[in-house]
């Protein structure tokens, strides 16, 4: 099974949850166990995990990357001028790769799925492929 969804982002910098998207997929798709890849189609926009309890955990989570990769640099040569948003992809990732187990996406109590936007805001996609075991 394999599909791509759309979003919207809003800002520069932003973490979108994703985590019921992916969870209603699995239950349309009716998989009982398996394997799910969520991975960005896009070289300026990553996956992760993290805390989904805290929305401070978003907030300093950005503000961290940006104080490791500021948005200009003078020694930056790439003409679009984005590269802390490629170095941050890289960072984070362009994907995830999880488990299903009784229908339901394995995560732990504090845990979601992010969309993680670096160079918004723009229209983006994102991938899931499920594995059935």
């Amino acid at each position: 099974m394999f599909q791509t969804f759309s979003l919207s982002t809003h800002a520069h910098s932003e973490m979108i949850d994703i985590t019921d998207t992916i969870e209603q997929f699995i239950n349309t798709e009716d998989v009982p166990s398996g394997i799910i890849i969520v991975s960005s189609a896009h070289t300026t926009a990553g996956i992760t995990v993290n805390e989904n309890a805290d929305p401070d955990v978003k907030t300093d989570f950005l503000r961290r990357l940006d104080q490791i990769f500021p948005w200009e640099h003078p020694l930056d040569c790439h003409a679009e001028g984005n590269t802390a948003a490629h170095l941050k992809t890289s960072t984070v990732g362009h994907s995830q790769t999880l488990v299903i187990e009784n229908g339901r996406l394995v995560l732990g109590t504090w845990q979601g799925v992010y969309f993680c936007e670096f160079d918004g805001p723009r229209h983006r996609h994102f991938h899931i492929k499920v594995i059935k075991y």
